[in-house]
């Protein structure tokens, strides 16, 4: 990887997302509904909370604020810092408080319980038509409650296998592609073989791996939550224990995993993974960012197409931005977010986070400003692998999820308890936060 290829992919990023912003950029029509900039006669300003923490994020939300301050003089848009370890607490202490951001910055998956809380607002009548065809309806379902549109989509994420071609180069293992990926199975398999007494085939921060877990056993139709009656249970049987099982075994089995590696996480082990101690690492695809950033001259890696169970499908969690229902400027605060979501501003974010925008337009110009380079056509085209998951749209998925889930997952890969006892503490955990 050529560190010099961050530099250059930001300049021109940048360069193209000034260029949305004269006479080139046309931000998207606004709905019927929806005030347009020349028709606010009070100046407002927005408070635009945001867990952006990577530089090159931090700097796309900038100039984008900045860009937009600009050109709306009579709307100003102030970014309101929120630490990216603890969103959801600070977010729920704002609204509960009564001092929640017009704007705020979260994911699908944490949203619908604000939703049903009644924190967010609706959405849906002011949501511009053109932005609303851009985005493809499975990711609009992600942020849809109880028939509201509560959160307007951004970048997603997959989790994802990065290796060091040299070594699997040295190993004869030849590189899978899109149209024939590595099934589980063959992943296994090729671990082992690069497998030596100097390392492991692969390392897998998996400190906290419930989200990992959770949308990775999508492979196998592992779905945890299912709807009986009317009434929302959890199951752990042979589908949902696929992928905890499977990581188990390449650690404790095959011996091929790194145990060590399970109880740090996804960026804790990129040292590791570039001074040889694994061939091959999985991550979130933002690890990429970090690879780029932090990788030593020379170093030759590559982010593979998504693993292979039954389906490549893995849930589709965007991060979204939803507007408070405390806010007094909604309409204002939708004409910003029509803005961000412009095909070179968001670009520019997801390029920034190394994640996959949501919008067939934003798509389009992560490749042009890309090239599709070093694995960036890759980490487009998985999009349409991801999919809206059952526990996504559940209230109470967040608390489970933090204080069931993910202990019970630790656990195992730990070695200190069964998969019959990880299944216990879900299904009686769901019941213990007031699952329904």
């Amino acid at each position: 990887m050529n560190k010099n290829f961050r530099a250059s992919i930001a300049a021109l990023a940048v360069a193209i997302l000034t260029a949305a912003c004269g006479s080139t950029g046309t931000p998207p029509a606004a709905s019927p509904t929806a005030s347009t900039a020349a028709t606010v006669a009070t100046p407002v300003t927005l408070q635009f909370a945001s867990y952006a923490w990577q530089k090159a994020t931090v700097d796309a939300h900038s100039k984008i604020v900045s860009d937009w301050n600009a050109a709306h003089p009579n709307i100003t848009v102030k970014i309101v810092t929120v630490d990216v370890n603890s969103v959801h607490d600070k977010l729920l202490t704002t609204f509960q408080g009564g001092t929640a951001a017009d704007i705020v910055h979260d994911e699908s998956a944490d949203i619908g319980g604000f939703s049903g809380q009644g924190f967010l607002a609706d959405l849906t009548p002011i949501i511009p038509g053109d932005l609303k065809g851009d985005i493809p309806q499975g990711i609009w379902d992600t942020v849809t409650f109880g028939g509201k549109i509560t959160g307007v989509p951004t970048i997603l994420q997959t989790y994802s296998v990065f290796v060091n071609k040299k070594m699997l180069t040295d190993a004869n293992v030849t590189l899978p592609t899109a149209a024939s990926p590595w099934t589980w199975d063959k992943f296994a398999q090729v671990a082992k073989q690069l497998t030596t007494a100097d390392h492991f085939g692969v390392g897998w921060g998996l400190k906290s791996p419930a989200a990992t877990v959770m949308s990775m056993s999508l492979n196998f139709n592992g779905l945890f939550f299912y709807n009986e009656g009317g009434k929302n249970v959890v199951k752990f049987g042979g589908p949902e224990q696929q992928v905890l099982k499977r990581i188990y075994d390449l650690a404790y089995a095959d011996k091929s995993l790194s145990p060590t590696t399970l109880g740090q996480s996804g960026t804790d082990i990129l040292p590791g993974f570039f001074g040889g101690k694994y061939a091959m690492i999985v991550g979130g695809n933002y690890v990429a960012q970090q690879m780029v950033e932090q990788a030593p001259a020379g170093f030759d890696w590559a982010m593979l197409p998504l693993l292979k169970g039954d389906t490549q499908a893995q849930s589709a969690n965007p991060q979204t931005l939803s507007i408070s229902a405390q806010s007094k400027n909604p309409r204002e605060a939708m004409q910003f977010i029509a803005y961000y979501m412009q095909a070179n501003n968001l670009a520019s974010v997801a390029i920034g986070d190394w994640l996959i925008p949501v919008s067939t337009s934003a798509g389009k110009a992560v490749t042009t400003i890309t090239g599709g380079k070093n694995s960036w056509d890759v980490n487009v085209a998985s999009a349409a692998s991801l999919k809206l998951a059952p526990f996504q749209t559940l209230e109470a998925y967040a608390q489970w999820k933090s204080q069931i889930a993910q202990p019970a997952f630790q656990q195992y890969l730990a070695n200190k308890i069964d998969l019959a006892a990880v299944g216990t503490q879900l299904t009686d955990g769901w019941i213990k936060v007031g699952g329904k």
